[in-house]
């Protein structure tokens, strides 16, 4: 169920979508609509782990390297002839690997995270650019490029990050709703010390949540490399920004402890109708990002007035 945050961000979206409709004539039409729901697909799926991330009083500022060197070592797999669900996996692996060492370094040496993940997403976005001396990898294979396309369901078109993205959705949201685990991350972000008091492994479940959102970020990165047909090192750059925002618009507090991951999905499409949006009208793309982070920092500041209880 949506929140007040949550209703907010769907209202927010409605308006925009509204907006866009009177203000572009091809804001509407079947193409643009389907790119907009497949882009904010591998967002959508990579914001399901930061959010977890976030919940539990963290950040990760790693995921969007981690979906650049996902598919480029997926694509370098499937280049040196391994079968595709090898190569999958392999992209799957390493995304966990990062999240693994960005939870044990925060969950067992007790550093912050935000100066743990953002030293890893160099360390990521710079082993990316050391294995392709800043090269893309292409001629993937076909059927790996079919993973980014569209499928035919009672004669609609449907693209297939879509359909992964609402299984990985009910996946996580049952995760987080009828899970051990769930109730324990929801706990860790707002009462640390209950949990450790209760007994609960705190080190390990972090460690866990983070290498939940490697997986994830890998996964999304792969959607997007087979969409796109070409694996870059510069892949996914920037996309930090946008996994964040789809969270916290989404509901998610940085404050930790609240968050759901309807939300998640509603906030990621704000994130894209928005950047569509300021694509077709024209807006200078220089600017982009300033009215982005400007969203952003609005949504926490109204999540801050919220919890002292002056909204």
């Amino acid at each position: 169920m949506l929140r007040r945050r949550e209703s907010a961000a769907l209202a927010l979206l409605l308006l925009l979508g509204t907006f866009l409709s009177f203000q572009s004539d091809t804001f509407l039409t079947s193409n643009n609509l389907l790119n907009v729901v497949r882009s904010f697909s591998w967002i959508a799926i990579a914001a399901f782990g930061e959010s977890l991330v976030i919940i539990i009083g963290g950040i990760d500022l790693s995921v969007g390297a981690v979906m650049a060197l996902a598919g480029l070592i997926g694509a370098r797999c499937m280049q040196g002839g391994m079968p595709l669900a090898p190569a999958i996996a392999a992209g799957l692996l390493t995304g966990c690997l990062v999240g693994w060492v960005n939870g044990t370094i925060v969950g067992r040496v007790r550093l912050p995270p935000f100066m743990v993940t953002l030293g890893t997403m160099s360390i990521v976005r710079g082993v990316t650019f050391g294995l392709t001396g800043g090269w893309p990898v292409r001629d993937l294979p076909q059927a790996f490029r079919m993973l980014g396309r569209d499928m035919e369901i009672y004669s609609v078109s449907v693209p297939v990050p879509v359909l992964v993205m609402i299984v990985l959705a009910i996946l996580m949201t049952l995760l987080l709703t009828h899970t051990v685990q769930g109730t324990h991350i929801y706990t860790l972000g707002s009462n640390e010390r209950a949990l450790i008091v209760s007994g609960v492994n705190v080190a390990q479940l972090k460690v866990f949540v983070y290498t939940l959102c490697g997986l994830l970020a890998a996964a999304g990165g792969l959607l997007m490399t087979a969409r796109l047909g070409v694996a870059a090192p510069t892949a996914a750059s920037g996309y930090e920004l946008d996994i964040i925002a789809a969270a916290v618009i989404g509901g998610t507090s940085l404050f930790g402890g609240e968050g759901n991951i309807p939300g998640v999905l509603v906030g990621a499409a704000v994130m894209q109708v928005l950047r569509n949006g300021l694509v077709l009208s024209g807006f200078p793309a220089y600017w982009q990002t300033a009215v982005l982070g400007t969203m952003i920092l609005l949504f926490i500041l109204l999540d801050y007035w919220r919890r002292r209880g002056q909204l």
